[in-house]
Formats: structure tokens, sequence, C-alpha cells
């Protein structure tokens, strides 16, 4: 019997990018989605931004960030970052895979990094940036308790629609709202790993979840590069 880590790791593989998109003319960012696996089950973390930042403060994201002229690729980027942010060494990653990555409001490229790290991390939050750490089991993000979808205006006046969980931790006695980038990202990374359809609906075909997705990303690039062109 496989563990839940292998046979996590196994799936991930399969939809790993490389660096295919890395040569894309936009700025880039990068983001690492910390799995751990407690209980059996996986896990995800997610960080709380702090309420200083002048971008979207108190937001729920993964750790992240631009990319820096030291970085060497977009797994530099995420590490370095998750060091900053809540004091994960780059050595206590077992790094997995990059997924297909998304367009930020500012139009970085986002690359999602995929690791594994061990469920004793302690967080230790940079005040600066993070405000709090939490975990929540990856299942949330195809059979939510709490979900709803809200409309969203991109950059360009588009109206499209994103994903918005709320997500309540007994833990932390705390109710946290997942949306936007973050959730597209938890919500592909659980369709990757478990293959289940999910109970809510999702814009990628789920019998070639890989090149649906894939063809998502380009069709959301090809948009922005006409309007670049159109606002020249």
């Amino acid at each position: 019997r496989k563990s839940v880590k292998e046979k996590a790791r196994l799936r991930l593989r399969e939809f790993d990018v490389g660096d295919k998109f890395s040569r894309l003319p936009l700025p880039k960012a990068s983001v690492l989605l910390p799995l751990m696996v407690r209980e059996g089950k996986l896990h995800l973390l997610l960080t709380v931004r702090s309420m200083q930042l002048r971008r979207s403060p108190g937001e729920v994201c993964f750790p992240g960030g631009k990319s820096e002229a030291i970085d060497k690729d977009e797994i530099d980027t995420a590490l370095r970052e998750a060091k900053e942010e809540v004091g994960l060494q780059p050595e206590k990653v077992e790094v997995i895979c990059r997924l297909v990555p998304g367009i930020d409001k500012m139009n970085h490229l986002v690359t999602p990094v995929v690791g594994f790290i061990e469920d004793t991390f302690q967080a230790i939050p940079n005040p600066d940036e993070v405000s709090d750490v939490f975990i929540m089991p990856l299942e949330y993000f195809i059979k939510p308790l709490n979900y709803k979808t809200l409309p969203y205006k991109t950059s360009s006046g588009h109206l499209s629609w994103v994903h918005c969980f709320r997500y309540d931790d007994h833990e932390h006695k705390m109710s946290f709202r997942i949306w936007g980038l973050t959730a597209h990202f938890a919500v592909f990374l659980a369709l990757v790993i478990f293959g289940k359809r999910p109970t809510f609906e999702v814009d990628y075909d789920l019998d070639n979840l890989i090149s649906s997705s894939e063809n998502n990303f380009m069709n959301l690039y090809a948009s922005l590069y006409e309007r670049k062109k159109s606002n020249l």
C-alpha cells in the first residue's frame, strides 16, 4: 500500500510543468504550496498577510513573492520567500514540482511550487509580512463546507468568477476566507492529487486536466497580451 505522500508525489510529478512557461515576458513571482501529512491526511499550510502591507492586507495566501536577481528560478524564489515569511528553511522542503502558473492582479506570472514539509514544522511568522499561519485539510478544496463564487473584474474590465472558501479553524478559533488566485491554486492542487470531481463547478475538463489547465492559462495569457497591444 503506497503511502499518502507517495501517491501524491506520483500524481504531482505527472503535472510538473518545469520551466515550460518561464520564458513568457511577464514579471515573475512564485508561491510555495507547503503540503504535510497529519493523521494520515494531506494538509496545506497557508498564511495571512500582515495588516501593514500595502497590497491585499489581511488576505490569506501562500508564502511567496516577487522574483529577485539572486534567484536561480521559480523554486528558488518560493523557498527564499517562505524562509523570509515563516522561517521555513529551504533544506526542510522536499520540492516535488511546479504547476501551471497563474497571473495576479499586478500581471505577474505566479508559479506555484509544491513541496512537502514535516508536520512538526513550527512557523515563525515575520510580523512585517505575516500576521497568522494556519493548516487546513487539502480535501476541503474539493469538498468544502462553506463555498461560493465571487464576481471578479480583471484589470481589463472583463468580468469573471473566482472560488471563495470559508474555513473555520477550531484550533485557532478563527474563520479564514480563501479566495482568488490562492483558492485557484489550492483547488487545482486538490484536483491533481485526489483525481476526484469537486462538489462545485470548475472550468477544467476533468478528464483531461493537464491539457485543459494549460489551455486555460494560455487563453488567459493571450487575452492579457491582446490587451497590452490594444493599449499601445
